[in-house]
């Protein structure tokens, strides 16, 4: 049953990607689609975090800095372990150069998990005003879709790896620290670091 699936998967991203090509607009997405990748790389996304944790040291931010910075480390970690689980390969890409990076697997996509994981913060646990909803979907949609038209992922990989990152999106709000306990976290890593913090010589 399950290989049966797999097949289909395969056939229909085949004929997905074959048809998107004859698309002027999702032609032009796959031509910018590594933009869209890095976008959305973990380590970007992660080494990106610190930095803006670091150089904005501002009490309204600590809650989301503090928890955004937990979410992205698990959602590394989710996607590591399924995909070291699954070890299941990449599509052979028709064009050889958009063969990239050392990850082999394609199960389930980090990028879409990760797009879905902000984005879930971003509306519904730390909102930011609905002016930029409208954005941040389209950078979500974008980047899934482009994940498939740059031959990463199947199908099936961004299906599942949005449900994992809405999941991620659940758990996060069962966990969601607060302000005072952010505070507290960043105020463990360096006093430097939070407005009124001791200076030790």
């Amino acid at each position: 049953m399950l290989r049966k699936v797999l097949q289909y998967d395969v056939q229909i991203t085949k004929k997905f990607v074959e048809l998107a090509l004859r698309t002027t607009a999702l032609k032009s997405l796959r031509t910018h689609a590594k933009l869209f990748e890095v976008s959305c790389h973990g380590i970007v996304w992660l080494a990106g975090w610190l930095s803006f944790i670091w150089l904005f040291n501002n009490k309204d931010l600590y809650q989301l800095q503090v928890n955004m910075l937990i979410a992205l480390i698990l959602d590394i970690i989710v996607i590591a372990v399924i995909k070291a689980f699954v070890r299941r390969r990449r599509p052979v890409p028709m064009n050889k150069l958009m063969e990239l990076g050392p990850d082999k697997f394609s199960f389930p996509s980090g990028h879409t998990s990760r797009a879905v994981l902000v984005a879930f913060i971003l509306i519904c646990l730390n909102p930011i005003s609905i002016i930029f909803y409208p954005p941040l979907l389209a950078w979500v949609t974008v980047v899934s879709i482009s994940r498939v038209l740059q031959e990463r992922h199947y199908l099936l990989d961004v299906f599942c790896g949005v449900g994992i990152g809405f999941l991620e999106g659940l758990l996060m709000s069962l966990i969601w620290f607060s302000q005072s306990a952010s505070a507290s976290i960043l105020s463990s890593l360096s006093d430097e670091k939070l407005d009124g913090g001791e200076y030790h010589v």
